[in-house]
């Protein structure tokens, strides 16, 4: 029996999981942020340890045995941090081959039928990424960096674009709209003169959370909220659109996998991406992401070992949402 481990790093937590060739996950870990402009590379090898060693433990099987692993990094964007994260993994003391890609192009594998196609995150930030059929090429964003690159549709892109509207209301530039009330009641402004004072002094400061209210008021049907739902997707799809691009998938069938809790605020922002997509790529079919994202470090694990995993998917889910249940 081969045995394949997967690692999910993010900015907030770290999952790792212990899987065998016939999907059954048999260890889970976790830790804290892992993502090395966080903690640092030092930080980086250290929650990898924690992670990896408690799956590893849970697994009874111990790391120099693993057959393949894949890892899905947070902040890992340029190929000139491949050598120094590579590095930063080297004290697990793993012996197998093993992968290391950005963390959306994990949810691409765990998002996917086949384990290609596109992705495009809509949380606090926002991220797309792309893998051709056969791995040997990937699409990518710049990782959401917002006004110079053009990537817009996080949580807090969001908000500043309902801003944009109450603040358009307050200059005459366009019409009355509902997010104002909410706006004030959010941040106990006493008028709108003074919202938009204490916005430009920096006395009122807004959190992403914020970006639930502006949902809400979308569902009420204000038609500038909605209109900050439509122009959040088409941003979106715009990332999209650049990857599909980058990879010549303008006629191909597949799948775009979209991941974050913001797609759960309106069906106007999966419905924006999809139609902005869809103008160049006919054959695009989004997905929700519901597996567990360190389900594709290890469908990435199993290629490293000449193992097509995608037979297994699905048991693989649900072994691994049993597993981090009881963990």
């Amino acid at each position: 029996m081969r045995y394949f481990l997967g690692i999910d790093v993010g900015g907030t937590k770290t999952h790792a999981l212990l899987a065998d060739e016939t999907g059954r996950a048999i260890g889970f870990g976790a830790g804290g942020p892992g993502n090395w402009e966080v903690v640092g590379y030092e930080g980086f090898t250290a929650v990898l340890q924690t992670a990896a060693g408690e799956a590893a433990q849970m697994a009874g099987i111990p790391l120099g045995q693993i057959a393949g692993a894949g890892l899905g990094i947070g902040g890992y964007d340029w190929p000139s941090q491949r050598a120094p994260h590579l590095q930063a993994i080297v004290p697990l003391g793993l012996s197998c081959a093993l992968e290391i890609v950005n963390d959306a192009t994990l949810g691409i594998l765990a998002g996917s039928s086949e384990g290609w196609g596109v992705s495009v995150v809509s949380g606090t930030g926002c991220n797309a990424r792309g893998w051709s059929r056969d791995h040997k090429r990937e699409g990518r964003a710049v990782g959401g960096m917002s006004h110079w690159s053009g990537e817009y549709a996080g949580g807090f892109d969001i908000v500043a674009r309902a801003m944009r509207a109450i603040t358009f209301e307050w200059l005459k530039r366009g019409p009355a709209t509902a997010l104002t009330r909410v706006f004030l009641e959010h941040t106990g402004a006493p008028s709108l003169d003074d919202l938009v004072e204490g916005v430009y002094l920096e006395r009122y400061r807004f959190d992403a959370a914020l970006v639930l209210r502006v949902f809400e008021t979308a569902r009420q049907n204000d038609p500038q909220a909605l209109e900050v739902v439509r122009w959040a997707g088409e941003e979106l799809g715009g990332m999209a659109v650049g990857v599909i691009n980058q990879l010549d998938l303008q006629h191909e069938s597949f799948e775009v996998v979209l991941i974050g809790s913001l797609y759960d605020g309106h069906p106007l922002l999966t419905e924006s991406l999809t139609a902005t997509v869809r103008a160049i790529a006919p054959g695009a079919r989004p997905v929700r992401l519901d597996a567990p994202p360190v389900v594709g470090g290890v469908l990435l694990g199993m290629e490293q070992d000449g193992l097509n995993g995608y037979g297994v998917r699905e048991q693989l889910i649900q072994s691994t949402k049993a597993i981090m249940k009881k963990a």
